[in-house]
C-alpha cells in the first residue's frame, strides 16, 4: 500500500469516528480528548499534504494532455495544408514535389496519432487523480470539522470540570460552618455586626440626650431673663 493510499485510509477513518462514543468509552475524557486533537491535528497537516501534492501532481497531468491534444490538432493541420499542397503540385503535373508533400502529411499524420495516443493513455490516471482528491478533500474538510468538535467538547469538558471543582469546594466550606454553633466563623461575624449596631444606637442616644439639654439650657436662661425684667418693672416709681 503507497503513503498516499494509507493516508486516505486513514483520513476517511478518522472523518467517520464517533467522538461521542470514543468520550463515552473514555476512563479520562480529557486526557482521550487532549490524544484524538493531536492525532487528528497531525494527520489534517499530513493530509494537506497530501492534497497539495496531488494537486500538483494532477495538475501537470492535465497541462501535458492539454499539450498533447492541442500537438494532435496541430499536427493534423500541418498533415492537411501539405496534403493540399501535394494535391496542387500534382494537378500542375510536378508529381515528383507532389509525393514529397505527401510524405510530410503522412509523417505529420503519424505525429497525430502519436500525440492522441499520449492524450488518451494519460485521461484514465488524470480521472483517477482527480478522484483521489476529490477523496482527500471531502475526508479533510470533514476531518477538520471533527476537529472544532472535539476542540468544542474538551472545552466543555474542562468548564463542567471547573464548575464541578467550585461546587465541591463551596460545598466543603459551607460544611465546616455551622450556623448553631456559637464559636463558628457565622456567629462570630453576626454577633461583631450587632455590636457595631449597637453602638451606632449608642451615639444616637447620646447625641440626642445632649441637644435636649442644649435646649433646656436655653429655656431656663429665657426664664431667668423675663424674671429679671419682671423685678425691674416692679421697682420702677409709678
Amino acid at each position: 500500500m503507497t503513503s498516499k493510499q494509507t493516508i486516505i485510509g486513514r483520513v476517511a477513518q478518522l472523518a467517520k469516528a464517533n467522538i461521542n462514543a470514543l468520550i463515552d468509552q473514555a476512563e479520562d475524557p480529557q486526557k482521550m480528548l487532549d490524544q484524538l486533537i493531536r492525532d487528528y491535528t497531525n494527520n489534517i497537516r499530513e493530509a494537506e499534504d497530501a492534497v497539495s501534492t496531488t494537486i500538483g501532481n494532477l495538475r501537470m497531468l492535465e497541462q501535458d494532455h492539454r499539450e498533447d491534444v492541442d500537438a494532435a490538432a496541430e499536427w493534423g493541420a500541418k498533415a492537411l495544408a501539405a496534403s493540399k499542397k501535394a494535391d496542387e503540385l500534382r494537378r500542375s503535373g510536378d508529381a515528383a514535389e507532389a509525393d514529397t508533400f505527401d510524405n510530410l502529411a503522412k509523417v505529420a499524420l503519424q505525429r497525430q496519432l502519436q500525440s492522441e495516443r499520449e492524450a488518451r493513455e494519460a485521461e484514465p490516471t488524470i480521472a483517477t487523480q482527480t478522484e483521489v482528491v476529490d477523496k482527500l478533500k471531502s475526508g479533510l474538510t470533514q476531518m477538520k470539522e471533527k476537529l472544532i468538535q472535539l476542540q468544542s467538547k474538551r472545552d466543555q469538558l474542562i468548564a463542567r470540570s471547573k464548575t464541578a471543582q467550585a461546587q465541591n469546594q463551596m460545598m466543603d466550606a459551607a460544611k465546616n460552618i455551622n450556623v448553631l454553633d456559637p464559636t463558628s466563623e457565622l456567629n462570630r461575624f453576626e454577633e461583631k455586626v450587632r455590636r457595631e449596631e449597637a453602638k451606632a444606637v449608642g451615639k444616637q442616644e447620646l447625641a440626642a440626650s445632649s441637644l435636649d439639654a442644649q435646649f433646656e439650657k436655653l429655656d431656663s436662661l429665657g426664664d431667668s431673663a423675663e424674671i429679671e425684667a419682671r423685678l425691674a418693672a416692679l421697682k420702677s416709681p409709678a
